[in-house]
C-alpha cells in the first residue's frame, strides 16, 4: 500500500513532465520544415508526417507578426506558401490566419492555416530534438525561448540564430539551447565563434569538405553538436555522417530514414506526455 500511494503521489508530476527524462538522439536527420516534400512546409501535417516517419529531429521557422504572435512560416512574405500577399511583418496574427497555406502543395491540402509556436510544440514528442529557426532579432529571441520554457520543452528545443536574437533569448531563459548561425566565412572561424560563445550546435552548409572531420573533432570535444543544411543525396548522407556531422538537413524525410536504417541508425519511436 505504501508503494501504491507513492506512485500515486508521483503521477501529477510526472503528467505535468516535471520528473520525467527523455533520451533524445545522438544522431540522425533532420525533417527541414516538416515532410515538405510529401506535405505544405511549416504545417502541421508537415509535422505529423515527419514525427510518423521516426524524425530525429524537425526544423521549422519562426518569426512574429505585426501584433507579435509566434508564427511558423520562412519567407518575410506570404505569397509562396499561401493565397495571399504581403508581408508577415506587416500583417495581423487575425489576417495571417485566414489564408490558406496548403492548397499550393496540392487539392487534398486545402484549407490549412499557418500555425503558431504554441500548437507547433503541442504536438511534438519529448523524445526528439526541435531546431527552431528564428527568423528576426532581440523580441522574436526572447519571446521564442520564454514560450519553450512555459511548454516545459527546455530539455529538446535549440534556437537557432544570429548573436542579437542568441543573447536575448539567454537573457530571457539562460538555459536555453542554442545554435549558432552567425556563420562568418563558414570556415574555422565559425568553428572557433561556436566554441567561444558556448553554443549546444553549430549547422554548417555549402559543399561538403574533408575539413569537415577536424571541425568535428574540436567541437565534440567541446560536446557541441553538429547540424548541416541540407541534402537529400544518399551517399552525402553516409558522407556527413562519417565525417561527424550528427544532423543533415533533408526536405525527404521519409527517403532519408530508409537511408539511415541502413547506416544503423534507427527512427524514433515518439514519446508524448502522458
Amino acid at each position: 500500500m505504501k508503494l501504491l500511494s507513492f506512485l500515486l503521489f508521483l503521477i501529477p508530476f510526472l503528467a505535468k513532465g516535471q520528473t520525467a527524462t527523455y533520451q533524445l538522439p545522438e544522431r540522425g536527420v533532420c525533417a527541414h520544415r516538416g515532410a515538405m516534400t510529401s506535405h505544405p512546409e511549416n504545417t502541421l501535417p508537415a509535422f505529423e508526417a515527419a514525427i510518423e516517419s521516426g524524425a530525429h529531429m524537425i526544423e521549422f521557422d519562426v518569426q512574429l507578426s505585426k501584433d507579435g504572435e509566434l508564427v511558423i512560416m520562412h519567407d518575410s512574405k506570404v505569397e509562396r506558401t499561401t493565397d495571399g500577399t504581403g508581408q508577415v511583418s506587416e500583417m495581423t496574427f487575425e489576417e495571417l490566419r485566414q489564408l490558406d497555406a496548403g492548397s499550393w502543395k496540392g487539392a487534398e491540402f486545402n484549407g490549412l492555416k499557418i500555425p503558431i509556436l504554441q500548437e507547433v510544440l503541442s504536438i511534438m514528442p519529448k523524445n526528439i530534438w526541435l531546431n527552431i529557426h528564428l527568423k528576426g532579432g532581440a523580441e522574436v529571441g526572447e519571446k521564442v525561448a520564454l514560450a519553450v520554457a512555459e511548454e516545459k520543452r527546455l530539455h529538446q528545443a535549440v534556437v537557432a540564430a544570429t548573436m542579437e536574437a542568441v543573447n536575448a533569448a539567454r537573457e530571457a531563459v539562460p538555459e536555453i539551447l542554442i545554435c549558432n548561425m552567425e556563420r562568418q566565412s563558414g570556415a574555422w572561424d565559425y568553428v572557433d565563434g561556436t566554441i567561444a560563445i558556448q553554443a549546444d550546435f553549430i549547422q554548417l552548409n555549402g559543399g561538403i569538405k574533408p575539413e569537415f572531420r577536424e571541425y568535428a573533432e574540436k567541437l565534440k570535444a567541446e560536446g557541441i553538436k553538429i547540424n548541416y543544411f541540407g541534402t537529400d543525396d544518399a551517399l552525402e548522407l553516409r558522407t556527413l555522417w562519417e565525417y561527424g556531422v550528427d544532423f543533415p538537413l533533408v526536405n525527404d524525410i521519409q527517403a532519408a530514414i530508409q537511408v539511415a536504417k541502413k547506416e544503423g541508425i534507427a527512427p524514433v519511436s515518439p514519446v508524448f506526455n502522458p
